[in-house]
């Protein structure tokens, strides 16, 4: 597969700057609901995360940042010493554990506060000036008693005062919720994070919603973390007994209810990242699970609009010498030959067929990736790509013309074959002094 040259660190910022620009631009002015546990808080990763939301900040994106408390109302109760109280998963909140959650929300509210207010000179945060708007902005109603078992404080969301924080965010203001929530009466309710976070994203029509958890993300079988989950493959993980473990079945399931509630994305990233939440935004397959309506990976053939994506991937391989260059003029003619591979709206990936019928042979030119997502797969799903449309063409051969990828199209079941297998079309444009290898591949 063709890939980019190794660049001097001043050139690969450059490139790297280039390639977050089109995500930069789709996310300005966008609300994204941040979730963290409060297990985050106790791993001493608050300030890191708070500087990357900064950043975020800074770029124009709309933060809403909720935490939860749970380890802290745990040490509060110990120090008490009063037990835990849990039932089906869900935390008994009685008049100690009440309070024991109200002094560790506090505490919690005043450092991210701080956080978000430090401006030292050689930091990420210096010259920003945050605000952070906090308050009485999740109304909450009790579980009530379930079963036999009545869990006291504990509440539910019933309503996000959507009016009072999109007139924070408005004024250039971060939001934040913790996980209590208040009642018409007055009373106070020990809520879930996870309600709160998924709640108040359907509810001001967020972007994104994304937790910074202990988990890595939903996992398969084999231990590896799954970067993409449809809404129906979440609902399928959920109902299969045993398959998640609890607090990754937690998040899957609250991400589940935002994007069936509106929310374009939701993302579980590990916290013991560092700079997790950027890699998941800015990269192409990011570090995490993202939980979607249905998949956001499209192999598609290639229209007017894809000229300038094609280009930008092909541009930097034709001036290594890579590839044969081609210019705009000739791309607009062709466009219909290429396959593209877009995701979230960007092109990852290109190749073109040129089909020579009369032979029973095409030819698979072009086949370029983003330098950012090279070993995650993308050329050789353009590569079977442009083999289907081979097929369907009548086609029984395929043949590429490389200088310094045999290697990758050989582990592809691509054979060395001499000039003459060519087409005679072909062979008349042949180039002797570029000495391209020709590879030839049974379909």
């Amino acid at each position: 597969m063709d890939t980019f040259p190794a660049l001097p660190a001043p050139e690969q910022f450059v490139t790297w700057l280039r390639a977050v620009a089109p995500y930069i631009h789709a996310f300005r002015g966008k609300t994204f609901v941040v979730a963290f546990p409060g297990e985050l808080v106790m791993a001493g990763r608050l300030n890191a995360l708070v500087q990357d939301l900064g950043l975020l900040h800074a770029m124009g994106m709309r933060i809403v940042v909720v935490h939860g408390s749970r380890p802290q109302i745990n040490e509060q109760l110990r120090l008490r010493g009063v037990p835990e109280r849990y039932e089906n998963g869900l935390r008994i909140t009685d008049p100690v554990a009440l309070e024991c959650a109200k002094e560790a929300s506090g505490e919690i509210r005043l450092d991210i506060e701080a956080a978000f207010s430090q401006g030292m000179p050689n930091t990420p945060m210096a010259h920003s000036a945050i605000r952070v708007v906090s308050g009485n902005l999740v109304s909450a109603r009790p579980v009530g008693i379930v079963d036999g078992v009545d869990y006291e404080h504990t509440g539910l969301v019933r309503k996000v005062d959507t009016q009072t924080i999109q007139f924070a965010l408005n004024g250039g203001a971060i939001a934040l919720l913790s996980n209590l929530g208040f009642s018409a009466t007055g009373e106070t309710f020990n809520l879930g994070m996870e309600d709160v976070a998924a709640s108040a994203a359907v509810a001001l029509d967020a972007e994104k919603l994304i937790f910074v958890t202990e988990t890595p993300g939903i996992l398969d079988e084999d231990g590896e973390v799954i970067s993409e989950v449809s809404e129906d493959s979440a609902e399928h993980l959920l109902s299969s007994p045993g398959r998640l473990p609890t607090d990754g079945a937690l998040y899957l399931r609250a991400a589940l209810r935002a994007c069936q509630g509106g929310v374009a994305r939701a993302h579980i990233i590990p916290f013991d990242m560092d700079g997790s939440v950027l890699l998941e935004l800015f990269q192409h397959s990011g570090v995490g699970t993202m939980v979607v309506e249905e998949t956001l990976e499209e192999l598609r053939e290639a229209g007017p609009d894809d000229v300038g994506g094609i280009l930008a991937l092909i541009r930097p391989l034709e001036e290594d010498g890579t590839l044969v260059r081609r210019d705009r003029a000739l791309i607009e003619r062709e466009v219909e030959n290429f396959t593209v591979l877009e995701r979230d709206g960007v092109l990852f990936g290109c190749a073109a067929l040129y089909a020579y019928p009369e032979d029973g042979i095409g030819e698979m030119a072009c086949l370029a990736v983003n330098p950012h997502s090279q070993g995650k797969g993308d050329g050789e799903r353009v590569l079977t790509r442009i083999e289907k449309r081979a097929r369907a063409a009548g086609l029984k051969r395929l043949f590429v013309l490389t200088t310094r990828t045999m290697h990758w199209f050989l582990k592809r079941g691509f054979v060395v074959a001499d000039v003459d297998a060519l087409p005679q079309e072909k062979r008349n444009l042949y180039n002797w002094q570029r000495r391209s290898v020709v590879l030839l591949k049974n379909l």
